[in-house]
């Protein structure tokens, strides 16, 4: 490297340790060259604590004066401790009251970046020392940039005897190589064209994959639940065996840290590499599966499926066990084509670059999934120390009342035509930027004459604020990745931005304070309130609101033309009067800004179940998307995976036919015929997660649990059908003879409630429909 040019590297990993010499810091990078490592030593940790407080930090711990104060206006003083253990002590010795002291949870490594407005990309100005297979420096000068990093990265997949037994074989395959490590002499008539590394012992496999690893030496390590299974696995075994766990860089040892209580995640820390899931990776991004199962994922995405399909744990295991015993060649082929769908499935989804974009806004390490109330904290203090204030910490807060949530309108329920939707876009961090909503400038806003009036008596500077010019500058950012057409940016910025009044809502952030969200959302409720009075004073009826839309009746006789000119005619409307009423009433630039979204050719507001009032968050349509019509579910039963293939696949026809005013009489009567011939026994399987331990349900026995109670391994999720015995595990069942089907419980509970929501505008039911059927089944 040119020590004299500036090193253009991607964070990866960061750590801090305890040294007799201070706090020393531990980054490794990313570059379009050998990886980096830079330490930084004799560091310090940092918190604050309040001016005239009377608590006396141990005789080692540096207290300065500070020319910063608190959010209340009260002066502050800096406490310095050689060791971040000091700090920590005193934390918890004060724990009984957050108060005391300010910032005291954040991270030597994290605040060292924080202060200096690095995110993920830096310049490296410094000396590099050549080391085994990359560069080291020390205490260089880190400054921000703009590098956009192409990671190096390796697949990886295990299979084995069961969750704590043997170790068959590990795979691995990367954009140019794939292997595959199996724990089995060669047999003798291999003839296979697949890269395997025969392995006399787990071992051997063991110590071969880890050299393979640090010769390829990828930044990223992917796979599929690859913490709490595959990584957890090798660890394990590993420490069974006696061996380290040597799959980082440099000379320390990876580890995965189990959850410390249920809902949380397995981490792992591998220094040099990062770890992306795939499971958890899709979900932060906001995709959306019925089972996040790799298979289920690979055929939605991809077309493909895993080698080895059986629908059960069991079944599978089965399966994995004769294949290594009688054709590992076979097991090597599955193991690798795992590999090759999680591979595919990041490629297809953009799940690289989204991360990395997602790590350049936030700060956030790229493999950590959620953390928006750390994001918020990346992106606001260090402009909020630049002001000359401090934070508090989180949990310090008196005052335990929530904000309202969005608001729902009361819906007009009815089967209609012509409905259009009008939307605001990005609500909420619109409100933010008008009404200059931050936490800051509520502070300061308190005590200012001409401020911005909020809700509960809060008052926001006008002048003086942050939180809005960070969601202008997202806001511009996200326009111009839309006309780069970069949609992973846009969408993590657009999940950055939505998450800013979950934040301030939130508990988990230091800054809650009810006046910030509910001057976000009570905002939003007057917003949608008061457009919906323009509409009607329009002349149009709207059936429907919810948080951020309207929903517009024009009826029949209108056609397509005149509709979307009726849209964009409110749309302007709508913009012309808040842009006018923000000026006049707040002496305020209009930030706000409705779009005519969709428009519905049919639609049904179906009422709530077994009454006439309409329901919230339920509704379904027809659109018309270049040319052709497809039909629009939110919140009804074909779009919930707790409801049975049967329900779902019966309302999808049911309305499909009626929408298009098709025969639907025959529909239902033939689907009944059919469910009582047993012709639809397959499509009878609820699927319904246990959401603690099975142990633990002792008061209630919801159907999914008294299923899982008759099964030999039960997991996680649970499918189960309803006999005439009760509920029935379709799999892996102790007594695996299964009674007949209830059909009455499931005319009951899945296809007349499905049925009426809609007939319930026909003026008929399903059991009026079907009466005939009834009598001659009777």
């Amino acid at each position: 490297m040119n020590p004299a040019k500036p090193s253009q590297a991607f964070l990866l990993t960061r750590q801090w340790r305890d040294t007799n010499y201070g706090v020393e810091l531990d980054y490794w990078f990313s570059t379009d060259g050998e990886p980096v490592r830079v330490v930084i030593e004799n560091q310090k940790a940092v918190c604050f604590i309040h001016k005239n407080s009377s608590i006396k930090p141990p005789a080692n711990v540096e207290r300065k004066p500070l020319k910063l104060q608190t959010l209340d206006h009260e002066s502050v003083d800096g406490l310095y401790f050689r060791q971040q253990r000091d700090l920590t002590a005193l934390r918890n010795h004060l724990s009984h009251d957050k108060a005391q002291l300010l910032e005291s949870e954040i991270k030597p490594a994290d605040r060292y970046l924080m202060e200096r407005f690095i995110t993920a990309s830096v310049s490296i100005h410094g000396q590099p020392v050549q080391r085994n297979g990359y560069a080291e420096y020390i205490n260089p000068v880190l400054k921000a940039s703009d590098y956009n990093p192409t990671l190096r990265w390796a697949s990886v997949d295990i299979e084995t005897e069961d969750l704590r037994g043997k170790l068959f074989s590990i795979a691995v395959t990367t954009a140019d190589s794939e292997q595959v490590f199996m724990v089995k002499s060669r047999p003798d008539h291999v003839q296979s064209s697949l890269p395997i590394i025969w392995c006399r012992s787990e071992r051997e496999a063991l110590q071969q994959f880890f050299t393979w690893i640090k010769h390829y030496d990828p930044d990223a390590i992917i796979g599929w639940n690859v913490i709490a299974f595959d990584l957890d696995f090798l660890a394990w075994k590993c420490k069974q065996l006696c061996i380290p766990f040597e799959l980082g860089r440099g000379t320390e040892n990876a580890t995965v840290l189990a959850p410390q209580q249920s809902g949380h995640m397995h981490i792992a820390r591998i220094p040099g590499r990062i770890v992306l899931d795939g499971i958890s990776c899709l979900r932060g991004a906001f995709w959306s599966f019925e089972s996040f199962a790799l298979g289920a994922v690979a055929k939605e995405l991809l077309g493909k499926d895993k080698l080895i399909t059986h629908e059960t744990g069991e079944e599978k295991l089965k399966e994995i066990h004769r294949q290594y015993y009688e054709n590992p060649e076979e097991l090597a082929a599955y193991n690798l084509e795992d590999c090759r769908l999680v591979a595919e499935i990041f490629a297809k989804t953009d799940l690289f670059d989204f991360s990395i974009q997602r790590a350049q806004m936030t700060g956030l390490a790229i493999d950590r999934q959620g953390g928006s109330a750390a994001a918020f904290d990346n992106l606001y203090l260090p402009r909020l120390h630049r002001q000359g204030y401090v934070a508090p910490d989180v949990g310090s807060s008196k005052n335990p009342k929530h904000s309202p949530g969005g608001f729902v309108m009361e819906s007009q329920p009815g089967l209609y035509e012509n409905v259009l939707v009008l939307d605001f876009k990005s609500l909420y961090p619109s409100i933010i930027r008008t009404f200059k909503i931050d936490p800051m400038g509520l502070a300061i806003g308190q005590q200012e004459k001409n401020s911005i009036p909020g809700f509960l008596e809060a008052n926001f500077s006008r002048n003086q604020h942050i939180l809005p010019d960070i969601v202008t500058s997202l806001w511009q950012q996200r326009d111009q990745a839309k006309l780069d057409k970069n949609k992973p940016m846009s969408q993590a910025i657009k999940i950055i931005m939505n998450s800013f009044y979950g934040v301030l809502g939130s508990f988990g952030c230091r800054f809650f304070n009810p006046q910030l969200a509910s001057s976000i959302t009570l905002r939003g409720h007057e917003i949608i309130q008061t457009s919906r009075d323009i509409i009607e004073k329009d002349g149009y009826n709207v059936i429907y609101g919810d948080t951020d839309s309207v929903f517009v009746l024009l009826g029949e006789g209108v056609d397509e033309a005149q509709c979307k000119k009726i849209g964009i005619r409110l749309q302007g409307i709508l913009n012309a009067w808040w842009d006018a009423h923000l000026k006049e009433q707040y002496q305020l630039t209009s930030h706000l800004e409705i779009e005519f979204e969709t428009h519905y050719l049919k639609f049904l507001m179906p009422t709530i179940r077994g009454a006439e009032k309409g329901s919230k968050k339920r509704y379904a349509g027809v659109v018309n998307k270049k040319g052709k019509q497809q039909m629009v579910f939110k919140g009804l039963e074909s779009v919930r995976s707790d409801w049975t293939p049967l329900a779902r696949e019966f309302q999808q026809e049911l309305y499909r036919r009626i929408f298009n005013g098709e025969a639907y009489k025959e529909f239902v009567n033939e689907t009944y015929d059919q469910l009582h011939s047993g012709k639809l026994d397959n499509k009878l399987t609820y699927s319904k997660r246990l959401r603690r331990p099975l142990e633990s349900y002792t008061s209630t026995q919801p159907p999914q649990v008294k299923a899982a109670k008759k099964m030999k391994n039960p997991g996680r999720k649970i499918q189960y059908v309803i006999t005439l015995n009760g509920p029935e595990p379709i799999h892996d069942a102790i007594n695996t003879h299964q009674s007949r089907p209830d059909y009455q419980h499931y005319l009951d509970k899945q296809l007349a409630p499905v049925a009426d929501s809609i007939l319930y505008f026909l003026d008929t039911t399903f059991e009026r429909l079907t009466q005939r059927q009834i009598d001659a089944f009777d």
